[in-house]
C-alpha cells in the first residue's frame, strides 16, 4: 500500500483509540460535574446501558457525528469553565440554576438535555463569552 493509500484509508485501530479517548473525556467531565448516570446518558443522547458501558470502559460501538459533536461541546464547555472559574464553581456551575438569557432559571445541564445540540452550542458560546471569547 502506498503512502497516499495509507493517508486515504482510515486506520480503524487508530479510530477506535481516538473514540476511547473521546469517551473517557466525556465520562470524566460528567463525573467532575457530578451528573447522575441518567443526566449523563441524556446529555450524550445514549441509552443508560450504553452510558454504563462507556463508564466501565466497555464501549464497543462507533461514535457517529452527533456523538462527536456532543463530545466536542461537552469538553469545550468543561475547558471554558476551567479557564474562567478555576475553582469549585468550575464543577458546580453546570448544575446550578442560572438566570442568564440562555437558561431561563434552569441549570445549564437541564437546558442542554432539553435542547440537544443547539442548546449545547448556545451554552458553549455563553461560556466562551464569559471569558471574553466569542
Amino acid at each position: 500500500m502506498s503512502n497516499l493509500q495509507r493517508a486515504i484509508v482510515p486506520d480503524r485501530g487508530a479510530a477506535k483509540q481516538e473514540e476511547a479517548v473521546i469517551v473517557k473525556a466525556v465520562v470524566r467531565a460528567c463525573e467532575f460535574w457530578k451528573l447522575t448516570n441518567k443526566e449523563s446518558a441524556e446529555l450524550f443522547d445514549v441509552p443508560i446501558a450504553t452510558w454504563n458501558r462507556m463508564k466501565a470502559g466497555d464501549f464497543r460501538g462507533k461514535l457517529d457525528q452527533d456523538k462527536r459533536t456532543r463530545a466536542s461541546l461537552i469538553v469545550g464547555i468543561f475547558k471554558g469553565l476551567r479557564l474562567f472559574f478555576n475553582g469549585p464553581l468550575t464543577y458546580d456551575w453546570p448544575k446550578s440554576a442560572n438566570t442568564g438569557p440562555v437558561f431561563s432559571g434552569k441549570t445549564p445541564v437541564a437546558t442542554m438535555i432539553e435542547g440537544g445540540i443547539p442548546a449545547m452550542l448556545r451554552v458553549r458560546r455563553y461560556v466562551d463569552g464569559l471569558r471574553g471569547g466569542l
